[in-house]
């Protein structure tokens, strides 16, 4: 009797420990009930109607908006209390910046003890008083721009019932002292993705959720955010929540992530199609988007990952259930962005747990820095360049904080042919906030990299691109020139044997066009060259 029950026992424990386990796996494999997967609170939820009572449309900025991108400075990230995220990541993120947490007074206290409990510095931390429905702070918190050279928040028509979430930007409005715009579009954040030029992505949902009516969306988002060029793409879902973050994210100006899936999945060919539309249409520096790819498994299990946060020179990637698919995830992402720390996530927590719809990204939101500096070289040289004896790097400059840019600290960094890099000052071209460097000793067919570089007075600096050296903007030269014409004055005579004879004796390459020197074309300038020349000269032939 004793060996039965002990049996028995034995038995109990082991069906408890395998449903136990069972609930673990499940926590990092399970997608929730369908309510969830779409951002609602309940299945009641989802058929409310919505009620756009904390909107008030308005005029938009009088001056020209500019909607500030995940992967510019950010003096700070907004989170909820009671968390969507682990605790240990807000530690992390109050290592990067100052963190905004969203919490009801009669919670405070709360929050407060668990972030002491798990080691945050608390002096990174703002409690930012102000009841929530939801965790969900991307999709309703504030959109910041700038307004001619100022910090604002536009608003717009949540497309979710809850009235203390859609409240929220109107607190910060306050909380800043900043004014806020009304944009008479329902919208969510998750489903909105811009690269700070005037560039953005959004899928189908933006014109189903507003009857339709492209025009009108395309009118608003250009008065409002100063989106001139914006990408409304199909939902490769297909079904779900709609939102772009849960398959798309900016990673720069120039490059784009997109979600791949196995060839046997239902859904691979519309991740294809959109992978396929970025990689054939220009980004905002001219050229095609460098599109890159992280692989899914698909089906169930939690691969979340283009839901990550941009913050600074981090990159908080969400990661899932399987370790391999994780660890190649991390990898992408540290091959497009170079120079960044990629970090990777989990929450195995049953109720808050990361989905494929809902993860790191939907549950933060960056905070701008409103005294950023901000360096726009829009006519990006690229591919192959006709150059004269030195090509012209213009950009602006738009010091936020109101203080004066550093002239002698307005720079083109440039490196030819995988040489070391050299230093070209800017100068004023006396347009508004524009300024003008040369890059200047390169030869025909040579490989040039560079990027921008300033600093203001107020102690902040940014490059363009921001990864700098690890990954410039780059071009090949070709240089158009008169055989013959050594000098560049645009003639073949007497001047340019005189000035080639010079080169070859002091070897002083200042203002001679090798390529045109090489009148022989052999590939080399040597005294043939000036036999050749002179022959030109007497003769009329080369």
């Amino acid at each position: 009797m004793t060996r039965k029950k002990s049996f028995f026992a034995l038995f109990v424990f082991a069906s408890m420990m395998s449903t136990m386990g069972y609930m673990n796996v499940q926590a990092q494999t399970q997608e929730g009930p369908d309510w969830r997967k779409l951002h609602y609170l309940s299945e009641e939820e989802m058929y409310t109607p919505v009620r756009a009572t904390n909107f008030t449309e308005t005029p938009a900025p009088t001056e020209a908006p500019r909607f500030v991108a995940e992967f510019e400075p950010m003096q700070g990230v907004t989170i909820v209390y009671p968390l969507g995220i682990p605790v240990s990541l807000v530690k992390s993120l109050a290592e990067n910046c100052q963190v905004y947490c969203i919490v009801s007074s009669s919670q405070q206290s709360s929050a407060r003890s668990s972030f002491n409990n798990a080691g945050v510095n608390m002096d990174r931390v703002t409690f930012v008083i102000a009841n929530s429905d939801s965790y969900w702070v991307r999709d309703y918190g504030p959109w910041y721009i700038f307004a001619g050279k100022n910090p604002a928040i536009v608003d717009n028509v949540y497309n979710r019932p809850r009235q203390n979430d859609d409240a929220i930007p109107s607190a910060f409005a306050t909380y800043w002292g900043i004014p806020m715009y009304g944009m008479n579009l329902k919208h969510t954040g998750g489903n909105m993705m811009e690269d700070g030029r005037g560039h953005a992505v959004s899928d189908e949902l933006v014109l189903d959720e507003n009857n339709n009516n492209e025009a009108n969306v395309r009118q608003k988002m250009l008065d409002y955010l100063g989106i001139d060029n914006y990408h409304i793409t199909i939902d490769p879902q297909g079904d779900y929540i709609a939102h772009v973050d849960c398959w798309g994210k900016y990673l720069a100006p120039d490059k784009i992530l997109i979600a791949k899936l196995p060839k046997s999945n239902s859904r691979y060919q519309y991740y294809e199609e959109v992978a396929n539309y970025f990689a054939t249409t220009n980004c905002c520096w001219g050229y095609p988007y460098k599109v890159y790819r992280v692989e899914e498994p698909g089906g169930n299990t939690v691969a979340p990952y283009t839901n990550s946060l941009i913050l600074n020179k981090h990159v908080y990637v969400p990661l899932g259930s399987n370790s391999t698919y994780n660890e190649r995830a991390l990898e992408v992402y540290r091959e497009a962005m170079p120079g960044y720390e990629v970090v990777g996530v989990t929450n195995t927590n049953y109720s808050t747990g990361w989905l494929n719809t809902d993860a790191l990204h939907c549950r933060t939101r960056g905070v701008m820095e409103f005294d950023m500096l901000f360096v726009d070289h829009r006519n990006v040289l690229f591919g192959t360049q006709e150059c004269g004896d030195s090509i012209a790097v213009t950009s602006k400059f738009i010091a936020y904080s109101g203080k004066p840019l550093k002239e002698d600290s307005l720079l083109v960094y440039y490196s030819i042919d995988n040489g070391p890099y050299q230093v070209a000052h800017m100068t004023a071209t006396g347009n508004a906030d524009e300024y003008v460097g040369y890059i200047k000793g390169y030869h025909n067919a040579s490989e040039v990299d560079y990027y921008v570089f300033g600093a203001d007075e107020s102690g902040h600096r940014y490059q363009q691109p921001v990864f700098g050296e690890l990954d410039p903007h780059h071009f090949t030269v070709s240089i158009a020139f008169i055989r013959g014409d050594v000098n560049n004055d645009g003639n073949v005579d007497i001047a340019d044997v005189t000035i080639l004879i010079d080169y070859l004796l002091s070897g002083n390459a200042s203002g001679v066009n090798l390529s045109a020197a090489d009148c022989s074309q052999d590939g080399n300038v040597n005294i043939g060259d000036v036999t050749a020349l002179i022959d030109y000269l007497l003769t009329g032939n080369w």
